[in-house]
């Protein structure tokens, strides 16, 4: 090989490396900057699941707080099916709200869910909370335990009080009703001008009311344990 034949090899070697270095560089770019985008586009994944976990669990908050104002009002309506239960059988009635108690008891209740954590989940895509146990948590309260109390309260005809039993209770007990002169319910007669067929009816409607609001009551709590353990579940999510 000639002097000029080995300098020309020389040359090749020298420059196949400084190919393979610059696409060496060329490719380490390359696979820094994918690199950069996929953390930049976790660190936004993050920072959004974090902002929609808080929003979520401040609603449940405010969920608690109403669930409670309606589990409260069956109480109270539950009270006024005891009070009518009496009167309907006969006792003297001797308190101030009469006209309180008979609308209690047929009063109706609607729920008020806080859903835009759950709806701004949903247009992010339900994939953006990483924790399989806590999404699937948080899919179940709001697409099943919420639209069962939903119609529980608000579909669900035996629940509907008024619609389903007012008229019949007001036709046979309005006869019986003491007006003052600005038209409110101040009394009613003792003995109730009803019949026994009456009675019975008044009775097994207040029955089925209070039986239905117990029934109620008893998913209220279930419901109350969910929120306050998702609550938990979020804000241990969030701690870690």
């Amino acid at each position: 090989m000639t002097k000029t034949d080995k300098k020309r090899s020389r040359l090749n070697v020298i420059s196949k490396r400084r190919l393979f270095f610059e696409f060496l560089s060329i490719f380490m770019a390359v696979i820094s900057a994918f690199a950069l985008n996929n953390w930049n586009d976790y660190r936004k994944d993050t920072l959004a699941e974090k902002k929609i976990l808080d929003e979520i669990n401040n609603g449940l908050s405010k969920d608690i707080y109403d669930l409670k104002l309606n589990v409260t009002g069956h109480h109270t309506c539950m009270r006024a099916c005891k009070i009518w239960n009496k009167i309907v059988q006969g006792e003297p009635y001797k308190g101030d709200s009469l006209e309180d108690h008979y609308g209690n008891l047929t009063r109706d209740f609607i729920n008020v869910q806080n859903i835009a954590g759950y709806a701004a989940l949903k247009s992010r895509g339900l994939e953006l909370v990483r924790n399989d146990k806590l999404r699937e948590e948080i899919i179940s309260l709001y697409e099943y335990d919420y639209n069962t109390l939903r119609k529980f309260e608000e579909e669900y005809r035996e629940m509907q009080f008024h619609d389903s039993y007012f008229k019949t209770l007001n036709d046979i007990l309005a006869p019986s009703f003491e007006f003052s002169s600005s038209g409110r319910i101040i009394g009613i007669s003792n003995p109730l001008q009803i019949n026994e067929n009456e009675r019975a009816i008044v009775r097994s409607i207040i029955l089925r009311i209070y039986k239905n609001r117990l029934f109620v009551l008893q998913y209220y709590a279930q419901l109350e344990y969910k929120l306050k353990h998702l609550q938990n579940s979020i804000e241990f999510e969030l701690e870690n």
